[in-house]
């Protein structure tokens, strides 16, 4: 396998060209790559032919659906599975979790492991874990760390553009300027790239879950805090510093309480899980988790139901200006609160219609994420598969 990743990063021209779209796209039909290439057909089988005959590609048997106009569905074609592997790395606070796939987009290993509950674990102690976590995964799949091509990391922390070093963070505060993707390439003699924990869950919808096939697709990350991220036209959109799409620290009251960022009235001081569980647990001390909020609304417990309830009135009315301004198709909403389905989703759509211009309303749909916990660790698998293939080290 490893001559073949060497194939793959070697490789020149047409041939690139090629390689790096059935990376970012997965299985492809021969239009689909013209489209997205700007070579004309008879090229792309030309060279799809060259790639074949030193097996980097295959014709696994699938075919894409048949176009509106009817006629023959066409045959796809992917890189080919021992082309390589890509690695992502998903580090929170209390969780490290790891994902491998290979270059046809087929997830083939997943690890994880939570973090101690009491005390900070310091970054380089769970830079090691991440890294051997990735070790065992990658064996696990069947491969060696030579089959590896690259690995993606994400923090809950916003990523400086361009330099890889990480923004101040309230929920890694030890994180702040550091350059972790150079400490874990450092661990694994691998390419590293890095992003935040929400950008890393809009791939993985995006590439694998709720949002596939979106044009404009906003992400919501309902955890301890708010997150989002935005992809469009197939890409992320990041803004120029990092922070597009931090839709928790849009401001509904600006004569409301300070919030970590430095404002006031950000909508994560009314609707983040930890402004949940701190309500809750005034007169109720088993509430101590944003877990046992989950619990509690699938129980029935109407306090409960009731403040997620007002969460998603006040998290559709802030996402209404992102609407106005954005136009998306589709909004998915996850991460941890995101479990709680209609209790959430009823109310935020309600608001979601009552904020924004009716045409915006119509054109999007809200829906609930499908990936889970998994989706940071598939976004970092995602966001090294969609970038330029990276050099050997």
């Amino acid at each position: 396998m490893t001559d073949q990743v060497s194939g793959v990063t070697a490789l020149g021209g047409n041939q690139r060209r090629l390689a790096d779209a059935l990376r970012a796209m997965g299985p492809s039909t021969r239009a689909d790559l013209a489209a997205a290439t700007g070579l004309s057909r008879a090229t792309v089988s030309t060279t799809l032919s060259d790639l074949a005959d030193i097996g980097l590609v295959v014709e696994p048997g699938g075919t894409a659906p048949a176009g509106p106009a009817g006629g023959r569905p066409a045959a796809v074609v992917q890189l080919a599975p021992g082309a390589g592997v890509v690695a992502g790395v998903d580090i929170g606070r209390r969780h490290v979790n790891v994902a491998v796939a290979d270059l046809a987009h087929t997830v083939i290993a997943e690890r994880g492991e939570r973090l101690a509950p009491n005390g900070e674990p310091t970054a380089e102690h769970t830079l090691d874990l991440a890294a051997s976590l990735v070790v065992e995964a990658v064996e696990e799949s069947g491969h060696r760390m030579a089959d590896v091509i690259g690995v993606g990391l994400g923090l809950p922390a916003p990523v400086v553009s361009g330099t890889g070093l990480l923004g101040a963070s309230n929920i890694l505060p030890a994180w702040a300027g550091l350059a972790p993707s150079l400490e874990l390439g450092r661990r694994l003699a691998l390419p590293v790239h890095v992003e935040n924990d929400a950008n890393l869950g809009a791939l993985s919808e995006h590439t694998w879950g709720a949002g596939r096939g979106s044009e404009a697709l906003v992400y919501l990350k309902l955890g301890t805090g708010i997150g989002g991220g935005l992809v469009v036209g197939g890409r992320l959109f990041r803004g120029i510093s990092g922070t597009a799409g931090e839709i928790g620290h849009l401001s509904l009251d600006a004569a409301g309480d300070v919030c970590r960022c430095g404002n006031r009235g950000c909508l994560e001081l009314v609707a983040g899980g930890a402004a949940l569980v701190s309500v809750l647990g005034r007169g109720r001390p088993e509430v101590r988790t944003l877990a046992d909020v989950v619990r509690l609304v699938a129980d029935g417990d109407a306090p409960c139901r009731r403040i997620v309830s007002d969460a998603g009135t006040a998290i559709g009315i802030a996402l209404g200006g992102l609407v106005n301004l954005l136009n998306p198709d589709r909004v998915v909403v996850g991460g941890e609160l995101a479990a709680t389905g209609r209790v959430l989703l009823d109310p935020l759509r309600h608001a979601l219609g009552r904020s924004a211009v009716p045409s915006a309303v119509d054109a999007v749909d809200v829906v609930q994420g499908t990936l889970g916990g998994r989706a940071e660790a598939l976004g970092a698998v995602a966001l090294v598969l969609r970038e330029p293939s990276p050099a050997v080290p």
